[in-house]
C-alpha cells in the first residue's frame, strides 16, 4: 500500500467519526472584476505536452507531494491540527509559528494539479487533509495551531509571549501569514473542485479577521509581520465578491509604516515608512514581493496611481540594481534580505526559492496590468534558472538559498554543501509544490480580441476572445533550440491578433536596465512565417503583433536565434568584474567541478575562445551541455545533483 493510500485509510477514519461536509457546490459566475486588463488562460484550459516542463510538473505532483507529506506527519504538522483540536493529546509539535503553511501549501499545488487533470484519489485525499485543517479551526475562525495549543509556549524561541493573547507579537507572531496561505490554498482549492469545506473554513477565518482588525475602538490596530494575507484576502474578494475583505487587504497595506496604527517593525519587515513612499526593496525579500504582489492589486482595482508609482519604481530598482542573473533575489543571508544597491555576492548569494516564485507572482500581475513583455522576461529568466534550481533531479532534495558560486566548503545552504531533504523551516519545498503545477497557467492571457503567447512551452489550449473561441497547438523543443510552431484553430474566422513574446536574450537583452549586458551584440533577427510564407511584423511592448482575419489550421513558425553569448556585469558590481556568464537561450549556465575536475579555479575565457552546444540525452536527464577544450558547462538549475563540489556561474574572462 502506497503512502498516499494509507494517508487517505488514515484519515477517512477520522472523517467517519467526525463529520465533513464536502458539498459541490456550482462554483460563482459573479467574480468582480480585478482591475487587470489582461487575463490569463486558466490551466484548466492548457494540456502541457512539453518535454521541458511536464517531467518537472509530474515529479512533483507524483513524487514531492507524497514526499512532502510524509514529512508533515512525521513532523507532527497534521498532529497540531488534532492537539489544537482536541482530539488528541499532546504539547505542539516542530520547530516554527508557521508549521501550518506547509499543509496549506500542500492542498494548493494538488489543487492546481487537479485542475489540469482530475485525479478522485487526490481529491480524496484533499478532502482527508482539509478535515483535519477544520478540526484545528476554533468556533469564531481563528486557526494557528500552537497558539490553540498553548499560547504560552510557542515553538520557536524568537516569538515574544506576554500575556499569550492573540495578536500580541504580530511582527513575528506568523497569525496572520497563517491566514494568508490558509485563504490562498482555499480559493484554488474551490476553483479546482467546486467544493466548499476549505472555503468555508477559509471564509469562517477571513471573517474573524475583518472583526478583529480595523480602526475602531475595540479592534486591534496592526499589520502582519510576514506578508501574505493581502494577496489571499484580494483572491477571496475575488470569488465572494465580499468587499469586506478587499478593505481589509488594503488596511493592512495603508497602514504598513505608520506609527499612529503600531509599533513599526522596521525595514526588515518593509514597515518603516508608507508602501506608496517605497521606492527601493529593502529588508526580507519574501515578505517584499508578497507585498507587491498584493500593492498591484490594490493598484489595479482602485486605479490608484500612488500604488502605481510606488510599485513601478520598487520594479526598476530591483532589475536594475539588485536583481541576480538568474532571476534569483534577496542577497543577503542576514535577515533573508536584499542588500544595498549592486550588492551581489555570489558564494554567499541568498536567492531564497520562495523569493524566486513571490517575484514570479508579482511580475505576473505586472503584466496583467500593462501587457509589458518585460515582466515576462524577468519571470522567464526566474523559471528557468533561480525557481527549479530549488529542487533536485528526483523531486525530493532542496535548495532554501540558491548561491552561484561553490567552493565545496562553505554551507550554503542552510548548513549543507548541497541540497537537504527538508529543513526545520521548510517553506521552500512546499512552496514549490504549491507553485510548480500552476506554471500551464503563465503560458497565455487574453484581453478582449488579442491572445498573448507568453512562454514557449509545447502544448494543446482551448480560449476564449471577445468574438471568437479557437484552439491553439504549440510545439517546441525549448529552451534547448529556438524553434517554436503554433497551430491556430478558430471556431469562426474571425479578425484578432495573436502577440508572441520576443524573449530578451532574441532581443540582446539580458534583463531591463543595464545591470547586466551582452559582451557582444548578435546581428540574428527572429524571423516569422504563416504557413511558410515569412512575414513582416510590428513589435509592441516587446511582442510581435499580427492581426489577421485567422483560417483555420493556419501555422506560425517563429525562429529565435539562439548562440552562446557572454554576459558581462555593470563594473558597480565588485565581485564580477572581470567574469563573464555563460547563456544559451533563456538558460544560464555553470561550470562543475565534476565535468571541469583539472585546475578548476584557473578556467578563464579569451576573446579568442569558439562554443560548442552539445545534446547530452543521459546527462542530468538530458541537457544541453556548453563546451570547449577549456570547460564544459551545465545549465545552473541543474547544479549539485551529482554530490558536493565546486560551482562558479561568472567565470574569469582574460582580454
Amino acid at each position: 500500500m502506497t503512502l498516499i493510500k494509507k494517508t487517505i485509510l488514515a484519515i477517512s477514519v477520522l472523517m467517519t467519526v467526525y463529520g465533513q461536509s464536502q458539498q459541490r457546490t456550482k462554483k460563482s459566475n459573479a467574480t468582480k472584476k480585478s482591475g487587470y486588463t489582461i487575463t490569463p488562460v486558466n490551466i484548466q484550459n492548457v494540456k502541457l505536452t512539453d518535454a521541458f516542463w511536464l517531467p518537472i510538473i509530474k515529479k512533483v505532483q507524483e513524487k514531492t507531494i507524497e514526499y512532502a507529506i510524509h514529512k508533515c506527519e512525521e513532523e507532527g504538522r497534521l498532529d497540531n491540527f488534532l492537539i489544537a483540536g482536541g482530539k488528541m493529546k499532546g504539547t505542539v509539535k516542530g520547530q516554527m509559528p508557521f508549521d501550518d503553511t506547509d499543509v496549506y501549501k500542500i492542498i494548493e499545488g494538488a489543487s492546481n494539479t487537479l485542475i489540469s487533470e482530475p485525479n478522485p484519489k487526490l481529491e480524496t485525499l484533499l478532502d482527508s487533509l482539509i478535515s483535519i485543517v477544520k478540526i484545528g479551526q476554533e468556533k469564531d475562525g481563528y486557526l494557528t495551531t500552537w497558539r490553540t495549543i498553548n499560547p504560552a509556549k510557542p515553538p520557536a524561541p524568537w516569538v515574544p509571549v506576554i500575556e499569550g493573547k492573540r495578536w500580541e507579537s504580530l511582527q513575528i507572531s506568523h497569525e496572520l501569514y497563517n491566514s494568508g496561505h490558509m485563504i490562498e490554498a482555499a480559493v484554488v482549492h474551490y476553483q479546482a473542485t467546486g467544493k466548499r469545506n476549505f472555503l468555508d473554513i477559509a471564509i469562517k477565518n477571513a471573517d474573524m479577521l475583518v472583526r478583529t482588525f480595523g480602526d475602531g475602538a475595540t479592534q486591534v490596530h496592526g499589520v502582519p509581520g510576514h506578508q501574505i494575507v493581502e494577496t489571499g484576502l484580494v483572491n477571496l474578494y475575488q470569488i465572494t465578491n465580499n468587499k469586506a475583505y478587499l478593505n481589509l487587504a488594503k488596511y493592512y497595506l495603508d497602514n504598513r509604516g505608520n506609527p499612529k496604527n503600531h509599533k513599526l517593525y522596521g525595514t526588515y519587515a518593509q514597515d518603516d515608512i508608507p508602501v506608496i513612499q517605497q521606492k527601493e526593496p529593502v529588508g526580507h525579500a519574501v515578505r517584499a514581493v508578497y507585498m507587491y504582489a498584493g500593492m498591484t492589486d490594490i493598484a489595479a482595482i482602485y486605479n490608484d496611481k500612488d500604488y502605481l508609482n510606488a510599485v513601478n519604481a520598487l520594479w526598476t530598482n530591483m532589475v536594475n540594481k539588485k536583481m541576480y542573473i538568474t532571476g534569483g533575489i534577496g542577497a543577503i543571508h542576514d535577515g533573508e534580505a536584499f542588500g544595498a544597491n549592486y550588492e551581489l555576492p555570489n558564494l554567499t548569494a541568498y536567492n531564497e526559492t520562495c523569493a524566486a516564485i513571490g517575484d514570479v507572482y508579482w511580475n505576473h500581475r505586472l503584466h496583467n496590468l500593462t501587457g509589458n513583455s518585460e515582466y515576462f522576461n524577468v519571470i522567464e529568466r526566474t523559471l528557468y534558472n533561480g525557481l527549479i534550481s530549488g529542487i533536485s533531479l528526483d523531486g525530493k532534495q532542496f535548495f532554501y538559498p540558491n548561491a552561484l558560486e561553490s567552493d565545496g566548503v562553505y554551507k550554503n545552504n542552510r548548513g549543507s554543501c548541497t541540497r537537504q531533504s527538508w529543513f526545520d523551516c521548510s517553506c521552500c519545498p512546499t512552496n514549490l509544490i504549491r507553485f510548480i503545477p500552476s506554471i500551464p497557467g503563465l503560458i497565455y492571457s487574453t484581453t478582449k480580441d488579442v491572445l498573448y503567447v507568453n512562454l514557449y512551452a509545447s502544448n494543446t489550449a482551448k480560449i476564449a476572445l471577445e468574438n471568437t473561441k479557437l484552439e491553439i497547438s504549440q510545439k517546441t523543443n525549448y529552451p534547448w533550440n529556438g524553434k517554436v510552431s503554433l497551430t491556430v484553430t478558430p471556431k469562426n474566422e474571425t479578425p484578432f491578433t495573436i502577440k508572441l513574446r520576443i524573449p530578451s536574450w532574441a532581443r540582446n537583452q539580458v534583463l531591463p536596465g543595464d545591470l547586466y549586458s551582452y559582451k557582444n551584440t548578435s546581428a540574428a533577427k527572429t524571423s516569422v512565417t504563416i504557413d511558410g510564407k515569412r512575414i513582416a511584423y510590428k513589435e509592441d511592448k516587446g511582442y510581435i503583433t499580427i492581426t489577421r482575419k485567422w483560417k483555420k489550421g493556419e501555422t506560425i513558425a517563429l525562429d529565435f536565434p539562439m548562440e552562446v553569448k557572454e554576459v558581462v556585469t555593470n563594473t558597480k558590481v565588485a565581485g564580477n568584474i572581470g567574469k563573464v556568464a555563460l547563456e544559451y537561450g533563456p538558460i544560464v549556465y555553470a561550470i562543475e567541478e565534476i565535468d571541469n575536475a583539472t585546475a578548476f579555479d584557473k578556467i578563464a575565457i579569451d576573446a579568442n575562445d569558439t562554443f560548442e552546444v552539445k545534446k547530452e540525452s543521459n546527462l542530468l536527464e538530458g541537457v544541453n551541455t556548453i563546451q570547449n577544450k577549456k570547460l564544459k558547462a551545465i545549465p545552473y538549475y541543474s547544479w549539485s545533483n551529482r554530490g558536493v563540489g565546486k560551482m562558479k556561474v561568472w567565470i574569469d574572462y582574460k582580454e
